[in-house]
């Protein structure tokens, strides 16, 4: 098999081609997993050379990974254009403070957006401001108007776009392009789109982060995180990352590159039956919004009609008149979604989401019960019958 450069395959093509090229692959279809800590060198001589250049497909120590998890990285990096680099972290969580960690100094500013993943705000609120890093929230639907929010110490903007909870559509553009003229560094939260909806560095976005452990894995079964990031970044990244000791298993990469495999038919089945069930719950009378950035009442839904090539499977939706005990009696009733963390797998879930707890920038003013929903790989008609089966229970609970 020839080597696999991204040229100018469509992204189809280069979630099944990328990064099994020969020099990772040999013989085979997939890369082997290879398994070491040790790295050996012929001699002293080569052993002293080892230290002169630090880069994927040198052999060095196995904290610096093998070709199991150079091919997963260099997949990832041919997924997004204009990028030089990937990073591969245990969890998204790692991946987004890694991130942090390599762009952030004591005395510094990072600006988060307030619809921000909880583990990304605890981490900004705790860790950075031990180490002398402030934290400012803004509000997500702020775009070209973050210019009023940067201070003489603002170095970084951590973006969410969509909010895995609330789902706003940020203008990542003008965001960024504010940024760069400022000298701020721009990092975004990408697991809902990946690079296969929304190519963040093509928008202007200076670092792309995923939850890798998601889309890119796929099946509910590996904890995984990447960065992604061009020239002006790569080595700062690169060198963060190593210093803080992150590396994922070669096992755990050998997992998420099958899962790569089929991201393209997976992320388009997501988004066909989230779009059905969506719609379906829009014309439910104990439903009030429905937050699905690809609806037209979603906060932002003409800038992912701009931006976005597509949508994913995760979505909130409000269930009107609903109380904590309703909410419950409702999510305890479905038999098809399980109750639990995490989405992107191809099983689906559900799960009570109280957003106004984390909001210091705006307010949260919802005033019904929200539940997010991952719509998995299963008969969108079956979850639906779910859904219409568990509105009797909560229909009970609210007498």
């Amino acid at each position: 098999m020839a080597d696999h450069g991204s040229g100018s395959k469509r992204p189809a093509t280069q979630v099944v081609t990328g990064g099994r090229r020969k020099t990772w692959t040999g013989a085979v279809v997939n890369p082997p997993v290879w398994r070491g800590s040790t790295h050996l060198y012929d001699d002293v001589a080569h052993l002293r050379d080892g230290l002169k250049s630090n880069g994927d497909g040198k052999f060095f120590y196995g904290r610096r990974g093998s070709p199991t998890q150079w091919s997963l990285a260099e997949a990832l990096t041919e997924m997004e254009p204009g990028a030089v680099g990937t990073m591969l972290y245990p969890s998204g969580v790692a991946a987004i403070s890694c991130a942090l960690l390599a762009v952030l100094e004591p005395g510094d500013e990072v600006l988060l957006t307030d619809s921000s993943y909880d583990p990304s705000r605890s981490f900004a609120d705790t860790f950075l401001k031990r180490m002398g890093v402030t934290a400012g929230y803004y509000d997500p639907t702020i775009g070209s108007n973050i210019t009023g929010q940067f201070g003489p110490n603002t170095k970084a903007i951590l973006m969410e776009s969509p909010g895995s909870l609330t789902f706003e559509i940020q203008d990542v553009p003008a965001i960024c392009e504010a940024a760069r003229n400022a000298g701020v560094v721009t990092l975004l939260d990408n697991t809902w789109a990946t690079s296969r909806f929304f190519p963040a560095l093509e928008h202007g976005v200076d670092i792309a982060i995923i939850a890798a452990t998601k889309y890119i894995v796929g099946h509910s079964d590996v904890m995984m995180g990447a960065v992604t990031t061009h020239n002006g970044y790569w080595t700062r990244v690169r060198r963060t990352a190593q210093q803080l000791g992150q590396v994922v298993s070669p096992d755990d990469a050998y997992l998420a590159a099958r899962g790569l495999r089929t991201l393209e038919v997976r992320l388009r089945q997501h988004e066909a039956s989230a779009l059905k069930i969506a719609n379906w719950l829009k014309q439910r009378p104990e439903v009030g919004l429905v937050l699905h950035p690809a609806l037209p009442e979603c906060p932002g839904h003409e800038i992912w009609q701009r931006d976005f090539k597509g949508s994913s499977g995760l979505f909130s939706f409000e269930l009107e008149d609903g109380n904590e005990q309703s909410r419950a009696a409702f999510i305890d009733a479905l038999d098809l979604f399980g109750i639990g963390y995490s989405w992107g797998g191809f099983e689906s879930l559900a799960l009570p989401v109280d957003p106004g707890k984390h909001r210091t920038a705006t307010e949260w003013t919802i005033k019904g019960a929200l539940v997010r929903l991952n719509i998995g790989l299963e008969d969108p008609d079956d979850l639906i019958a779910d859904l219409a089966k568990a509105f009797e229970h909560y229909h009970s609970a609210t007498r």
